[in-house]
């Protein structure tokens, strides 16, 4: 085998797997991941505004305390931005604050994230027991977050609908830096599976072709 069908051979391997791990990684990161940029200083200092957060979709079933997440609350908030804010209670949890801590089924919660070190913000005091399917959620920062404590008289504790939860913030920007490196690398694979096919044609067009016969060579010099 020549080298100009082995470059065509080889161009015609990488091509399709290039294409392939781009396409696949783009659907994945559509379908699968997301991003958002901080519209306001709630969640500081653990996120600040204009800080861009990458995320996972997610549903309802898949929260868990603790998790910072994006919801969408129409009638709450706007009916086109999602909300980003962090669970501190599930259904069937008791959520409560003296106004020196918040505690949650009795226990003093653990919250090195909130801002000032204050857990309490506005001094607001508060005693729910969270309905089954809902969710209790306060901002990182206690100060300036209108979050479930604004809402305590609605009904429902100031809880939201778990499944009004659309994705769950990632911890560093290690998936979306994996994301780009797929991404590039099956850009640069389709290109170098170009690079070699066009290389094989150019080789088997510039290839010396069989040496003329006698007879021929006779007939080019008559």
């Amino acid at each position: 085998m020549g080298p100009g069908r082995g470059l065509w051979i080889t161009g015609l391997v990488l091509i399709p797997l290039g294409v392939l791990l781009t396409a696949a990684t783009w659907l994945l990161g559509d379908s699968v991941f997301g991003g958002h940029s901080v519209g306001s200083d709630g969640m500081r200092p653990t996120y600040e505004q204009g800080d861009t957060v990458f995320t996972k979709k997610i549903d309802g079933s898949e929260v868990h305390r603790g998790d910072a997440v994006f919801s969408y609350l129409p009638g709450r908030y706007s009916d086109t931005d999602l909300v980003f804010q962090r669970v501190i209670g599930i259904g069937g949890d008791r959520v409560s604050c003296d106004g020196k801590q918040v505690l949650v089924n009795g226990e003093p919660l653990r919250e090195p994230y909130v801002a000032g070190g204050d857990p309490v913000g506005d001094g607001t005091t508060y005693d729910v027991k969270v309905p089954e399917g809902r969710l209790f959620m306060l901002g990182d920062n206690r100060v300036t977050s209108r979050d479930s404590r604004h809402f305590l008289a609605d009904g429902q504790s100031g809880t939201i609908p778990a499944d009004a939860v659309r994705e769950r913030a990632l911890d560093g920007p290690g998936v979306a830096i994996a994301m780009v490196l797929l991404l590039v690398g099956g850009f640069l694979l389709t290109l170098i599976g170009l690079g070699c096919g066009l290389a094989g044609y150019l080789v088997k067009r510039r290839a010396p072709g069989t040496p003329p016969t006698p007879a021929t060579a006779a007939r080019l010099w008559s």
